[in-house]
C-alpha cells in the first residue's frame, strides 16, 4: 500500500526530465533483481492517479493495474465479469441489477473485498467522475443485499450501464472503503499490482501484489486470468515523441507508447531489437469546443468553425500514411449497428468563404480562438497546426498554446482558459463510452435540452435493433450543435523491446500476463 504525500502541481516538460527519469530508474534498478522489471515509456506525466477524476487515457492505462472494476471487456469488446462473479440478475422491467461479487478477493491492505466497499466506491465514482455523474442521473439507489451482493436500482432502464461499469477510462474503480477520500492518499485496490512509489516527472512504480486473486477463465482482452509475471512496472514520462522512438530503438524501453507513424520503417529495420505494434481501429481524434463560456459558447459561431474545417487534410497531416487513417463523417463504421449518415453533409466542408459569412452573421468580431494542444501525442499537434491555417483562411484569429499533456488536461477543466482542444478516444461498440462529452460534466460542458432528449430516448431503449436508428438522432444533434467534431478514425503505432514477451495490443496498454525474457 502506498501513501501519496506529494502535492501535485502543474508541470511543463524540460529537457532534463529524461535525465531525471533515467537517473531515478537507475537507482531503483540497482536494488532490483536483474530484468525483474519493465520500463514503459509513456507520453507524459499523469496529472493524477485518481481513476475517477480524470478521463485521460494515460491515467487509465497506469491505474488499471492497481484497481479493478466489476466488469471489463474481452478481446471482442464484449462485457464480461471481473470482480463480479458473473452476469447480473436484471429485473424484468430493466430497473434493478443484482450483482454478486467473487469470494475471497484480497484487497491490497490484506482484508477481503465486500459489498460495502463496492457501494462506497460506486458512490464516490458517481460523485466525482464525469462518466459516473452521467450514470448517477439514472440511479435511484445503490445498496448491499448481503456481504457479497450489490443492488443497483435505476430510475428507468439504462442500456449502457454494464459498459459504463467496465470502462478503464474515468473508471468505476473498486477500492477499500476505508481508503476512500478526496483527494486519494491511499491507493488500496484489488489489482495484480500495488502502487509502490511515485516520483513526479520521473516514474510511477508498481510492484507485484503477491496475494492477487485472479479469475480462472483464459485471458481474453482485459478479461479472464491476470498474472503479474513481471515483478515491477516502471511507467516513465517521456513527453517528446522522437525521444520515445530513439529510446525504443536503443533498447532503453521495453515498451514505448504512441509513436509517430514515420518511425515505422526504422522500427521494422531494427534487426529484431525492437518490434512495431500496430493497434488497428484504435479510435478517433476529435475536437472539443467550450460551450460554457467564451467565443465558442455561441452555437452559430461553432457552426461557422465547422464550415472552415477540412478533416481529411487534418488526418493526412496527423498520420501521413493512408494505411493509418480513414476519413468519414459517420461516427461508427459500416457494419456497426450504430452506422449512420445523419448530419454527415456537414463533414469535411472546408469552405472558408461560407465559414467567414456564417461567422459574421454569428457576430464574430475577431476574437482569438484559443486552442490547446500538446506535442506529446505527435498527431495532435500536426493536426492542430493544419486546422489553425484552415481557420485563418476563413478569417478567424487563432492562438495556439502548446503545453505538456498533464497541463492540457488540467487547463481544460477551467472554462475560462480555452475555446477548443484536440483529444482522441477509443472506438467502442457502446456509443455512450466515448467521447466523455456525451456524458455530463466533461470539459466542453455540452448540456442542452436537445442533447438530453435524444440521449434519454437512446439510453432507455434496451433493444439493440431499435437503438441503432436512435443513435442517428444523437449524431444529428452533434452535427447541429457542434459540441465536438469527430475527425475520423485511425490506427496507432507503438513499439516493444525484444525482451517483452506475450504483450497483447490494446487501447489502454496492460502488462499483466506479459513477461520479461531472461
Amino acid at each position: 500500500m502506498f501513501v501519496l504525500t506529494n502535492k501535485l502541481q502543474r508541470r511543463t516538460f524540460v529537457a532534463s526530465a529524461v535525465a531525471l527519469a533515467a537517473a531515478g530508474l537507475g537507482a531503483l534498478s540497482a536494488k532490483a533483481e536483474p530484468r525483474s522489471f519493465a520500463t514503459l515509456a509513456m507520453i507524459g506525466e499523469p496529472q493524477t492517479l485518481d481513476p475517477a477524476v480524470s478521463t485521460a487515457d494515460l491515467v487509465g492505462t497506469i491505474i488499471q493495474h492497481v484497481y479493478e472494476t466489476l466488469y471489463t471487456f474481452d478481446e471482442n469488446l464484449k462485457v464480461v465479469p471481473m470482480l463480479a462473479e458473473g452476469e447480473p440478475a436484471i429485473s424484468p422491467d430493466g430497473r434493478s441489477y443484482s450483482i454478486t461479487l467473487r469470494k475471497n478477493v484480497a484487497l491490497h491492505n490484506g482484508r477481503e473485498l465486500n459489498a460495502n466497499d463496492v457501494v462506497a466506491s460506486l458512490q464516490r465514482w458517481i460523485e466525482h467522475s464525469p462518466r459516473g455523474r452521467a450514470v448517477g442521473k439514472e440511479v435511484a439507489q445503490i445498496f448491499t443485499k448481503g456481504p457479497l451482493t450489490v443492488e443497483i436500482a435505476l430510475k428507468q432502464p439504462y442500456a449502457p450501464l454494464l459498459s459504463q461499469l467496465a470502462l478503464p477510462s474515468g473508471m468505476a474503480a473498486i477500492m477499500a472503503k476505508e481508503s476512500i477520500a478526496m483527494p486519494l492518499r491511499e491507493f488500496v485496490g484489488t489489482g495484480p499490482y500495488v502502487l509502490k512509489e511515485r516520483k513526479p516527472d520521473a516514474y510511477v512504480l508498481l510492484a507485484r501484489f503477491d496475494r492477487y486473486s485472479a479469475r480462472r477463465e483464459e485471458p481474453s482482452g482485459y478479461g479472464g486470468k491476470r498474472e503479474a509475471l513481471i515483478q515491477e512496472l516502471r511507467f516513465v514520462p517521456i513527453p517528446n515523441a522522437n525521444t520515445r522512438v530513439e529510446g525504443a530503438l536503443a533498447g532503453q524501453y521495453d515498451y514505448a507508447d504512441s509513436l509517430p507513424i514515420e518511425a515505422l520503417g526504422r522500427i521494422e529495420r531494427s534487426g529484431g531489437k525492437t518490434f512495431p505494434i500496430l493497434t488497428k481501429s484504435f479510435g478517433f481524434p476529435y475536437l472539443v469546443f467550450n460551450t460554457k463560456e467564451g467565443v465558442t459558447s455561441s452555437q452559430a459561431l461553432r457552426q461557422s468553425l465547422q464550415l472552415a474545417i477540412g478533416e481529411n487534410e487534418m488526418l493526412a497531416a496527423g498520420f501521413g500514411d493512408p494505411r493509418f487513417f480513414n476519413a468519414g463523417g459517420n461516427h461508427f463504421p459500416q457494419g456497426s449497428p450504430f452506422f449512420s449518415t445523419a448530419g454527415t453533409e456537414r463533414y469535411n466542408t472546408q469552405n472558408p468563404k461560407a465559414a467567414k459569412e456564417a461567422a459574421q452573421k454569428a457576430g464574430y468580431k475577431g476574437e482569438p480562438i484559443r486552442i490547446l494542444t500538446s506535442r506529446q501525442y505527435d498527431f495532435h499537434y500536426n493536426m492542430i497546426v493544419v486546422m489553425g491555417e484552415q481557420l485563418k483562411r476563413a478569417g478567424f484569429k487563432v492562438e495556439i498554446s502548446v503545453v505538456d499533456w498533464a497541463t492540457l488536461v488540467q487547463r481544460r477543466n477551467d472554462s475560462k482558459l480555452w475555446d477548443l482542444f484536440l483529444s482522441h478516444s477509443p472506438q467502442f461498440p457502446e456509443p455512450m463510452l466515448s467521447p466523455p462529452q456525451l456524458g455530463d460534466g466533461a470539459p466542453g460542458w455540452w448540456n442542452t435540452s436537445s442533447k438530453q432528449s435524444v440521449l434519454a430516448a437512446f439510453n432507455r431503449e434496451v433493444d439493440p435493433a431499435k437503438r441503432g436508428p436512435l443513435w442517428g438522432k444523437v449524431q444529428e444533434a452533434v452535427y447541429e450543435e457542434v459540441p465536438y467534431i469527430n475527425i475520423g478514425r485511425f490506427n496507432s503505432l507503438s513499439a516493444r523491446g525484444a525482451a517483452l514477451e506475450n504483450y497483447k495490443p490494446a487501447v489502454w496498454p496492460f502488462f499483466w500476463n506479459s513477461r520479461i525474457s531472461k
